[in-house]
């Protein structure tokens, strides 16, 4: 059991906890971590791939799928930050876009919400953010300031580019519109999570929350666990939080609990996770 770990979770859109993370939250979730996902931007600027209710805004439904999500993957807490999505081109970037932002001013909020959690342990991005997207870049660039003012035990959510390539159809495929240098070389990936059966479900489920974004082909049951049942990290600093994840010792059934919400500071959602079992 690792009870004493509070680790924070620091993501561009909603969608991307699941796909790079899912695994790794479940797990953590379950064996006794406490994990609060910080969301940064909502997502606004993506393009629906299902239609939207009558008077349902992109950011209203991309943030009511993040919140089932958060149950599903065993969130403790959820924080929306107050930053709009910068869109998939490479600028100019508009007041108010994470594209735009400080780098100093995001951090300061993301220390804030560290601290106050007792953070031991922070997980955001590589430095290319994965795959180049400006957003990404950004949580990078803010994951890395937060964890060296804050002596945090610091992993860098990232791919094995070699082993998505030749691997079954994977949602960073489209995402990448073929850049050819998403995700880092093996030799520099620092611990890999394997999934187990719970956390290869409560992945599944989540990803299929987020369906304005991710479709049926990135669901296909037949190939989903070879193309998601691996999440990659490069550690900044020592051993923490996904070693002790990953000791044979550490992971127990999870227990119900509960999950707060928070978007721009406010109580957004209060539930009890749903069970994936």
């Amino acid at each position: 059991m690792i009870t004493s770990h509070r680790v924070v979770v620091l993501h561009a859109h909603p969608d991307d906890e699941a796909i790079f993370t899912g695994l790794t939250m479940r797990r953590l979730a379950d064996a006794g971590a406490r994990v609060v996902l910080v969301m940064a931007t909502d997502g606004a600027a993506g393009v629906p791939r299902v239609p939207l209710s009558l008077g349902e805004t992109l950011r209203s439904r991309r943030l009511t799928e993040l919140e089932r999500a958060c149950e599903l993957l065993g969130v403790a807490k959820l924080e929306v930050l107050d930053y709009a999505d910068s869109g998939a081109h490479d600028g100019p970037y508009p007041a108010g876009t994470l594209g735009a932002a400080s780098v100093t001013k995001v951090a300061r909020q993301v220390a804030r919400i560290a601290r106050r959690e007792g953070a031991s342990t922070l997980v955001h991005y590589d430095p290319g953010g994965i795959y180049g997207h400006i957003d990404h870049v950004q949580v990078h660039r803010v994951g890395a300031m937060v964890t060296r003012s804050l002596g945090l035990r610091g992993y860098q959510a990232t791919v094995d580019a070699a082993a998505l390539r030749a691997g079954p159809r994977h949602v960073l495929q489209r995402a990448a519109h073929g850049r050819p240098d998403f995700g880092v070389p093996a030799a520099r990936i620092s611990v890999t999570v394997d999934a187990d059966g719970p956390g290869l479900l409560a992945k599944m489920a989540a990803m299929a929350t987020h369906a304005s974004q991710i479709g049926t082909t990135e669901l296909d049951p037949a190939h989903f666990g070879a193309a998601y049942g691996r999440e990659w990290f490069v550690r900044e600093g020592g051993p923490g939080a996904l070693e002790a994840l990953l000791a044979p010792s550490a992971v127990r059934p999870r227990e119900e609990g509960e999950w707060r919400a928070h978007r721009f500071g406010r109580t957004a959602h209060e539930s009890s996770p749903a069970n994936v079992y």
